[in-house]
């Protein structure tokens, strides 16, 4: 049977806790919760603590089973054995024992995969250079650090060559060389054709390499597109300004631009040392034509730009108003790009 371009299916998936002994208290970790991710793309992940990223990731895996709803994994029911052979996962904070090396930590877990000596032996010299270790396979464990076991923890989810990857935090307590080089695995995933299901907090990761991303809040799923969909989803999207810098006083930008939409004038540079002032200034850019008014007028009277930057919202923004309107209500958010 031909595949489906669908690597994860979840629809209308809800998953309860009851907590205490007497009043049993009900909690929501999951509610009505629908996404699809599509074969081939790596996909984000985002919400705070206790979202609900944790236990969705569980159901995919079959760890936890939902009250309601559905999901699928690779057209097969999520949690079977045909759907988890065909899953690679790195856990946050995977721990290896400590009495094992690289190569024999890789052959635990291949082992525990069902594959067989020889099967992982044809697998781990490519697996070592991808991630990065070769030549330090033989090294105990214990002497790793933590960006090492972070990669070593990407070949034991890789050796299987799963078609799809689950990682919660990749990247966590990584210093910048090491998300670079967690971000070139999965580059080098993504050319393959694998699909990363990834779940991060560290939201300029995300922008950097995820096609596309749904936020959770309070158990439910509050958004889901493009990074580029959801800012333009986002409030302050609408404030359409531009920024310039120019070369040239004060007094001069002023009078050039007195008949445009501008405003904000600070000094950047003021011309102490090279005799050269650059000013900043804010400009309205709803109507574009206003924009090519100010940089008609800037070159009537000689004035050279020397950088323009048009606004654009943030991730962490879109984020952060996403996250803080739904804890402050708790309110049936309509989800965005459905």
């Amino acid at each position: 049977m031909q595949s489906s371009a669908t690597a994860i299916d979840v629809t209308d998936l809800s998953k309860t806790y009851r907590e205490g002994l007497v009043f049993r208290k009900v909690h929501n970790a999951l509610s009505h919760v629908s996404l699809s991710v599509k074969r081939g793309e790596v996909f984000g992940l985002l919400g705070p603590n206790g979202a609900g990223k944790t236990t969705l990731i569980k159901v995919l895996l079959g760890i936890l089973h939902p009250n309601q709803g559905s999901a699928t994994v690779l057209d097969l029911p999520a949690g079977s054995k045909s759907a988890r052979r065909k899953i690679g996962y790195l856990p946050e904070n995977l721990v290896f024992p400590r009495h094992h090396t690289g190569r024999s930590a890789l052959y635990f877990y291949g082992r525990l995969s069902e594959m067989t000596d020889s099967q992982i032996q044809a697998r781990e010299s490519e697996l070592w250079k991808i991630v990065g270790l070769k030549g330090r396979e033989q090294e105990p464990v214990r002497r790793y650090s933590k960006g090492m076991r972070q990669r070593l923890g990407l070949a034991q989810a890789m050796l299987h060559d799963p078609d799809l990857m689950v990682f919660d935090e990749p990247t966590d307590g990584l210093d910048p060389m090491g998300r670079q080089e967690i971000r070139n695995v999965l580059d080098q995933l993504k050319e393959r054709g694998k699909t990363v299901f990834l779940n991060s907090h560290i939201l300029q990761e995300v922008e950097l390499v995820c096609d596309r991303v749904a936020i959770m809040a309070t158990g439910k799923l509050r958004g889901i597109g493009t990074i580029d969909e959801l800012i333009e989803s986002h409030p302050h999207a609408s404030k359409s300004t531009v920024t310039v810098e120019a070369i040239g006083t004060m007094a001069q930008l002023q009078e050039a631009t007195r008949d445009c939409a501008v405003r904000d004038f600070s000094v950047v540079l003021d011309g102490v040392e090279d005799a050269t002032s650059v000013q900043r200034f804010v400009v309205d850019a709803t109507d574009q034509a206003n924009v090519d008014k100010v940089i008609d007028r800037l070159r009537e009277n000689s004035i050279s730009i020397y950088r323009m930057q048009r606004y654009r919202a943030s991730l962490e923004q879109v984020f952060m108003s996403i996250v803080g309107a739904a804890n402050s209500t708790h309110s049936n958010t309509p989800n965005l790009f459905k």
